[in-house]
């Protein structure tokens, strides 16, 4: 029995110890609101000076644990650290290295948790570093690290912001305005070709003054300049859009001329021909011809394949004229001009015609004959 309780004890004790070394003094810290002045983007070369204050919130005995570590990094160029530990409204500055990355131990940061109200007050100052492109950089991290410098979990605090090229701004607002200068070119020739331009017209506008208002900005909103004029580059892409389903809609209105043309000519001729002619039959196909690649165009602009529409366009126009000038042709067959014996013939037939003909030729020769005779025997007396 005294073995088995032993054996229960011994089990516990290391059970015990286990669970004693897995146990880290808790801790915890807050950072009150990080201030960077300037605000917004940067742009290298700029002084930057950042304030913030970290609140020590420890739940064990001590304020910071031993072994520990608080990490403090920055991006910022020739970085001055100045911190000063607040104990109990004791204000103690610390000494620091101008270092990019600067470290406090614990044996700086520990204290009884009964005995003192801890914090710590921080104050950076750097200059914006150079980029070749426009990039995020840490303006401050702070983190704690554990005894095997490994980071502590939910320890990190972060502020970035954006460092810019200035050139690349530069280089932009220069893109976008070369871009649109050719939309104004695109418009004025469309607009020459007598294609709607209205619609184009407000992008146009629209993408002008984002453009402006992109150029106004100072270097410290660049976020919100290159917003406009990535707003900018949207609308001139949308009008050049608008600018093509225009285009297209007037080749497919034009398209339409020669089809209305030849239906106005067909109404014409029908009446004035038998049902079964085998000229109109011709110009009827090419019709429908010419009006099925006119609904493949009207279809294409539906789906938004202006260029396709374009070419239907062109394809029904070329057929409508086919089918349009034949129809002109049958048409001046069927009335070219007044023929007194053609008419006569389609009253009486051709048989009828011949025999008119001929007694016609008879009284005329018979006329000539007399008419010389009676001017003889005037010549007589």
């Amino acid at each position: 029995m005294k073995r088995i309780v032993m054996k229960r004890i011994v089990k516990w004790t290391i059970v015990f110890l286990v669970l004693l070394t897995l146990v880290q003094c808790v801790y915890a810290y807050s950072i009150s609101q990080v201030t960077v002045n300037p605000s917004g983007d940067l742009t290298p070369g700029t002084p930057v000076t950042v304030l913030f204050t970290i609140q020590f919130e420890a739940s064990g005995d001590m304020t910071f644990p031993s072994g520990n570590t608080l990490d403090f990094y920055t991006d910022l160029d020739n970085p001055k650290w100045n911190m000063v530990l607040v104990l109990n409204g004791m204000e103690n500055p610390q000494t620091m290295d101008n270092k990019k990355n600067v470290f406090l131990d614990a044996w700086i940061l520990q204290y009884k948790t009964s005995d003192y109200e801890e914090n710590l007050r921080v104050t950076l100052q750097g200059v914006a570093p150079t980029v070749t492109s426009t990039t995020n950089k840490t303006v401050v991290r702070v983190q704690g690290l554990d005894s095997r410098n490994n980071v502590v979990s939910g320890s990190m605090v972060t502020v970035s912001r954006q460092i810019i090229n200035t050139f690349e701004v530069t280089q932009l607002i220069a893109t976008r305005e070369s871009d649109l200068q050719i939309f104004r070119t695109h418009i004025d020739e469309k607009a020459a070709l007598e294609i709607d331009t209205a619609t184009a017209e407000g992008k146009y506008s629209a993408a002008r003054a984002a453009i402006n208002d992109a150029k106004s900005k100072p270097s410290s909103q660049y976020t919100a300049a290159q917003a406009n004029l990535t707003n900018a580059q949207n609308l001139i892409i949308e009008g050049e859009k608008l600018l093509d389903k225009a285009w297209a809609e007037k080749e497919v209105s034009d398209a339409q001329v020669p089809l209305n043309n030849v239906d106005a000519v067909i109404s014409y001729i029908k009446p004035n021909i038998s049902s079964t002619d085998p000229r109109l039959s011709p110009i009827i196909s090419k019709r429908e011809v010419a009006s099925g690649f006119l609904s493949t165009a009207n279809d294409e602009i539906f789906a938004g394949n202006y260029e396709r529409a374009r070419n239907k366009a062109t394809e029904a126009f070329t057929k409508g004229n086919e089918s349009y000038n034949d129809a002109l042709d049958l048409k001046n067959q069927v009335s070219g001009g007044f023929n007194p014996i053609g008419a006569v013939g389609k009253l009486f037939g051709s048989g009828t015609v011949i025999i008119i003909v001929i007694v016609a030729v008879v009284l005329v020769v018979a006329g000539v004959i007399i008419y010389r005779k009676r001017s003889r025997w005037d010549e007589l007396g």
